[in-house]
């Protein structure tokens, strides 16, 4: 059953509405239902409703959304009350006094129940959510609460609150408790003399938000931007913590005006951190790493070893892949059970245990390894900080002058200390009845037997070495068993054959194993160089390299196993993903080339994006595949070689031209992709999507998804991201960052020139 919840929105961007209500006065016992043919109420100039729609402004109940057929009533006693179709209240605007004559929704937004003589007795401006509008104020204890996610309106982690001592702050929270934790923004309006102190939070008509100390003084947190007079303005704490300032045009006649940012609050979310006692977990979960994107907003990513506790929450907290301790080898030494990954400009500054000084990096280093405890070290000067997790408040920044080295554990070697392990255990069985012993003796050596199997399958890492980051280096007959003769067959491509294979390689016992064909067989060197290239590549929108064979002839990758398959047969089948998922999907997609171009160690161009190269995990995460693999396929060659490459139809005009490839190829493969991914059919002809927007008839590309048709406004907002995506000039792309922005709606996407120049002859 579909779930509502009882939103007050702007109407801007959606289609006229008349109702017999046009004062904006709502009579005792008028009600609205939770159903599409319900008209809201109006404010007098129609720019604000109130009823059943997705939320932008105001919400009621996001932790207690009400299923179709609710009902919400004006009542003398109890103001708005919202019910269940069987009449089970689910939320009231709670009137302490007084009887409710009528309700009026004026055209600042603001929602009044008010008395027979006018006196107000509840108003929305009262209880914002995320959202303050042009005029709202908030007094002393006052509290702007963001959402879970960008779709989940429950209560999120990020407060903006105006304390009792008159100090505005942004800070998060601890979900299950409500308990605050230390403010990462202030408006330092505390004074000990309270007569001195903040006690208002305005935001006013011309997009300016400041706190009012009662000495009438105005301390600005952000500047007057744009006017409300002919702007819509509105100041939204974003689930990720950023408060972000929004204006739209009112004089929209051609409708294609779209949410632009204004400003932000605070300019760097990640290293605005007041840590006074370091409790929480910081912008991101624990264990992950906080960075800036250039729309200000935070990026949390996972250091290598680590992977997310949720794969669906990218902000949340990162879990070890890897067991920390000493006690299972403790009879090696550190610096043979774990390696350690160097970060520049990174920090954790909390989950500090121990301080050593004056210390060099290997110092520091050694230090790490060869104590259990820690799991990470900071070098700052000659300053060494030893860790342990959880890692809280972890942040990067081009001014953070420490050097972070992250403990990993290696690959496990051979199968010793598990034979080791079984002769105490034998030993001390003797000691029990003849029966119980005879029982477990024949478990232990079926365990033996196991022990040994898994030894046979794990590579002969003491001969190969194990270099290479954390790639396990399998031998061409392993592979054969892993794959069972290469039987079952996944996919074929460009690059090789994909078979699936059985071997243990953590978190799940699946594989995928890629035999690489026209690899260039003399160059055992470059071959690994670049292995180790995609191997250190690790981001939730890729498909993750586990190991390698480089034996002779044979060259094999192995990757992560992918449950779901290609985008191709997800996009094309008989089961069609609806709109919300390939919204993740375009996004995923984004994001993944955005890390390739801009945020790995090498950049990567992966010179054939299209959706049998896209892959999806068992969350339908989108997960990219065959990058870096380009230049295995040509190592023999020179560096200037343009030869066409890629997929009929996904191929940049460039490719043709004896012009430079850039990564620009990669995003014009992607516009085509976002044009399949929104219409869901094959090889969509770019020119009729254009003509479509040009038309103003973006319905026919989605025709008969009224899922998608409902949301107009991201609809368009990514058909012109296409549309930039393929235009012929490179120079007119924009780069995936920019892609990602423009789709995430942070930035505002410019109105999209024809893609193709126009040769005109006489």
């Amino acid at each position: 059953m579909a779930c509502h919840l009882l939103s007050l929105l702007f109407l801007l961007l959606l289609p006229c509405l008349t109702a017999a209500q046009s004062n904006g006065t709502i009579s005792i016992g008028q009600q609205l239902t939770a159903a599409e043919s319900t008209e809201p109420w109006l404010s007098p100039s129609k720019d604000f409703a109130l009823g059943f729609h997705q939320l932008d402004i105001w919400y009621a109940s996001g932790d207690d959304p009400g299923p179709g057929g609710s009902k919400l009533r004006l009542t003398a006693n109890g103001g708005l009350v919202l019910e269940d179709p069987e009449a089970r209240e689910i939320w009231k605007s709670e009137i302490s006094t007084g009887e409710a004559a009528f309700g009026v929704l004026y055209d600042t937004g603001n929602f009044l129940i008010v008395n027979t003589n006018s006196e107000r007795l509840w108003q929305t401006f009262d209880h914002p959510t995320d959202t303050l509008l042009p005029t709202q104020t908030m007094e002393r204890g006052g509290v702007v609460s963001s959402r879970r996610k960008e779709t989940d309106f429950s209560r999120g982690r990020f407060q903006f609150r105006l304390l009792e001592d008159g100090n505005a702050v942004l800070n998060t929270i601890n979900l299950e408790s409500g308990f605050a934790y230390d403010a990462f923004f202030w408006s330092n309006t505390f004074d000990v003399n309270r007569s001195n102190a903040g006690y208002r939070v305005v935001f006013n008509e011309s997009g300016q938000l400041y706190v009012l100390r009662e000495n009438k003084q105005i301390v600005s947190l952000t500047p007057e931007t744009v006017s409300a007079k002919e702007n819509y303005l509105r100041a939204t704490l974003n689930f990720d913590g950023v408060f972000i300032f929004y204006s739209h045009p009112k004089n929209n006649s051609t409708g294609d005006a779209i949410w632009s940012v204004s400003d932000v609050l605070p300019e760097n979310i990640c290293i605005n951190n007041d840590i006074r006692k370091g409790l929480g977990s910081g912008i991101c979960g624990f264990n992950s790493i906080c960075s800036i994107s250039g729309a200000k907003r935070p990026i949390c990513q996972c250091p290598k070893g680590f992977s997310l506790l949720d794969p669906d929450d990218v902000y949340g907290s990162c879990k070890p892949d890897f067991i920390l301790g000493c006690e299972e080898d403790g009879k090696k030494s550190g610096e043979d059970l774990y390696y350690i990954e160097e970060l520049r400009n990174t920090d954790w500054p909390t989950s500090d245990y121990e301080q050593i000084s004056p210390y060099g990096k290997d110092e520091c280093v050694s230090s790490c390894l060869k104590d259990c405890q820690c799991s990470a070290a900071v070098l700052r000067d000659d300053t060494c900080w030893k860790k342990k997790l959880p890692l809280s408040y972890g942040k990067t920044d081009r001014d953070e002058t420490g050097t972070t080295f992250i403990k990993i554990r290696k690959v496990p070697s051979g199968g010793k200390k598990k034979v080791d392990v079984l002769i105490p255990v034998v030993s001390v069985l003797f000691g029990s009845s003849a029966l119980i012993n005879l029982l477990l003796v024949s478990a232990c050596c079926l365990g033996f037997l196991v022990v040994n199997r898994k030894k046979f399958m794990r590579p002969h890492q003491e001969e190969q070495g194990v270099s290479y980051m954390n790639l396990r280096c399998f031998t061409y007959k392993e592979l054969v068993e892993v794959t069972r003769g290469f039987k079952e067959e996944l996919g074929r491509g460009a690059f090789g054959t994909v078979y699936k294979g059985f071997v243990n390689m953590g978190s799940s016992d699946q594989v995928a194993v890629k035999k690489l064909n026209r690899v260039f067989q003399d160059s055992e060197k470059e071959f690994k160089a670049e292995v180790n290239g995609i191997g250190q590549t690790h981001h939730k929108n890729l498909v993750r390299l586990l190991g390698y064979c480089d034996e002779g002839r044979n060259r094999l990758l192995v990757y992560e196993f992918m449950s779901n398959g290609a985008l191709a047969s997800f996009l094309f089948g008989d089961s069609k993903p609806n709109w919300k998922l390939r919204t993740e999907i375009v996004m995923g997609i984004a994001r993944g080339l955005f890390y390739l171009h801009e945020e790995c160690c090498t950049q990567i161009i992966h010179c054939d994006i299209k959706p049998q190269n896209i892959l999806l995990d068992d969350y339908y995460n989108a997960r990219i595949s065959d990058f870096g693999l380009e230049k295995l396929l040509t190592l023999d060659q020179s560096h200037t070689n343009t030869a066409i490459r890629g997929t009929k139809g996904y191929v940049a005009p460039e490719w043709f031209r004896n012009m430079p490839i850039t990564v620009k190829v990669d995003v014009y493969s992607y516009g085509v992709l976002l044009l399949e991914i929104i219409c869901l059919r094959r090889t969509i002809l770019t020119d009729w999507a254009y003509d479509c927007y040009q038309e103003r008839t973006l319905g026919a590309l989605v025709e008969n998804d009224l899922e998608a048709m409902d949301d107009m406004t991201v609809l368009q907002r990514f058909v012109m991201v296409a549309i930039w995506c393929i235009q012929e000039d490179p120079s007119h792309r924009p780069t995936m960052r920019r892609v990602t922005q423009m789709l995430e709606g942070v930035v505002e996407v410019p109105i999209p020139p024809c893609p193709w120049t126009l040769n005109i002859t006489s």
